[in-house]
């Protein structure tokens, strides 16, 4: 299934100097504040998300619009240096930040347009999951999205976007109408179903190996502003038993509920009594898009079986319900993230689950478990570059630490963990991946060659030499 390292503490690379005459070439044409090693804000700007990835950029261009991005990848292009891409810096591998290299950094690139008569929202590729919700519930309105808020629009999208609304209205790319971007050769440009029509097809899913995206377009959706939604937790000995219940339990679930399922040890959340905090639990957390009365009856078998510790599910602002997961993902936490998909919840997964479950060390670490379904399948496979469109669930097992002690047992539990998951590994998520070699990344696009051919056929019409590599990246192929 290939091989997998977890991001490693290492010495710090001297940092790399530019040549001032480069440098000066690029600031000419460039609008925003371009930042190099000794500048002031180099230290916090070189940062992203991932703690456990420390690497040094020769240069970081904050790019104030499309003519900026344009400017820092022609000279990057012309001088040879390296490209990454940053938006909300949440890569889980770090590829939006690297050594020696051109950090094009498009956070400062923020804006959120709402056409609430259209029901549309552009979206700058520097914007967060937050700002974008914040944005559109004014207006009860929300894109499909993920389920933390300081995560960026740009990099969750090009890669599928899973979240909350997945089984009601899709993933991110479900509800892209069209994106701007700049290609590898300079160029600004437009794709959506009408302009560039191959080209939008592979940004929804593969969407990082083609350009640089500065703007999306996306179709709102009616949510909230109120929801039914939260978690209700058992104790984690309990997890076989309340897991064979909740899989016969979201068994034809309507569209309108998509729930995760997290083992762990319960955070110390205001939210959550005391003496319930760091204690091994499983919680089913669900969030039901639609009339509340008709969410309470189809959540109450669950929430009623068996002794549950506690039940948070009420209705609350749909706001507050997409920030839940933010205290346990912070910046500047080490994470290593290992996941797969499966068709089905068999008896062996779920067995496998309690028995990793109760190995958990680290009050950070857990695996959530995504339920699919819904919308999501009813988009056909080869509509869309993101792949996996038949499965039922997306595991995540997540290796965390606030500090380095501990780091490294807590990845090996992981990489144990996913190994023992693999008789029913079925699928790959692209925005879960870390760096896991070629075989991976062709997995994530699904067993379909024709798909993964088309991919490579784009990347060869659009960037042949291959710029923006720096990603799950699929190499230009043949052209078609």
């Amino acid at each position: 299934m290939g091989a997998s390292t977890a991001p490693a503490p290492v010495p710090a690379p001297a940092p790399v100097r530019l040549d001032d005459a480069a440098y000066h070439r690029l600031a000419r044409s460039f609008r925003g504040s371009l930042v190099r090693a000794g500048d002031a804000p180099y230290e916090e700007r070189r940062r992203i998300w991932n703690g456990a990835v420390d690497r040094h950029p020769a240069l970081i261009a904050p790019c104030t619009g499309s003519a900026d991005v344009v400017a820092a990848l022609k000279w990057a292009v012309e001088t040879g240096t390296a490209v990454a891409v940053r938006s909300g810096g949440h890569s889980f591998p770090g590829h939006s930040v690297c050594d020696g290299g051109v950090v094009i950094d498009l956070s400062p690139m923020r804006e959120v347009r709402v056409d609430p008569e259209a029901r549309t929202a552009r979206v700058q590729a520097g914007a967060l999951l937050g700002e974008l919700d914040a944005a559109t519930q004014p207006f009860g309105l929300a894109v499909p999205s993920g389920i933390v808020t300081h995560t960026g629009v740009a990099g969750l999208t090009l890669g599928g976007g899973i979240g909350w609304l997945s089984r009601k209205y899709g993933l991110s790319v479900d509800q892209l109408l069209s994106v701007d971007l700049v290609t590898a050769a300079g160029e600004r440009l437009t794709a959506d179903a009408a302009h560039e029509p191959e080209l939008f097809w592979g940004m929804r899913g593969a969407g990082g190996n083609f350009g640089i995206v500065t703007e999306f377009t996306f179709r709102l959706n009616p949510v909230g502003p109120t929801v039914l939604a939260g978690p209700v937790l058992w104790p984690v000995e309990d997890s076989p038993q309340v897991m064979r219940f909740y899989r016969e339990w979201i068994a034809g679930a309507p569209d309108e509920l998509t729930t995760i399922v997290i083992h762990r040890k319960a955070p110390a959340s205001p939210a959550i009594p005391a003496e319930l905090h760091g204690r091994p639990v499983v919680m089913v957390i669900a969030c039901w898009v639609g009339e509340a009365a008709a969410g309470e009856e189809v959540m109450r078998p669950m929430r009623a079986f068996g002794r549950p510790l506690l039940d948070l599910c009420r209705p609350k602002p749909y706001l507050a319900h997409q920030a839940m997961f933010d205290a346990s993902f912070p910046h500047g936490w080490w994470y290593y993230f290992r996941g797969c998909g499966l068709d089905r919840l068999d008896d062996g997964a779920l067995d496998t689950m309690a028995r990793y479950a109760g190995r958990i060390v680290s009050p950070q670490s857990g695996f959530p478990l995504f339920q699919l379904g819904g919308a999501v399948a009813r988009v056909g496979e080869d509509d869309t570059a993101a792949a996996g469109r038949s499965l039922g669930h997306m595991l995540n097992i997540n290796g965390i630490r606030d500090t380095p002690g501990g780091f490294a047992e807590e990845c090996g539990w992981v990489r144990e963990f996913w190994t023992a998951m693999e008789p029913y590994h079925a699928g790959v998520y692209v925005n879960f991946l870390m760096d896991e070699g070629e075989q991976r990344v062709r997995q994530a696009y699904g067993a379909r060659e024709r798909k993964l051919d088309r991919l490579r056929a784009l990347k060869a019409q659009w960037d042949p030499g291959n710029v923006f590599r720096l990603n799950q990246n699929i190499p230009p192929g043949p052209g078609r």
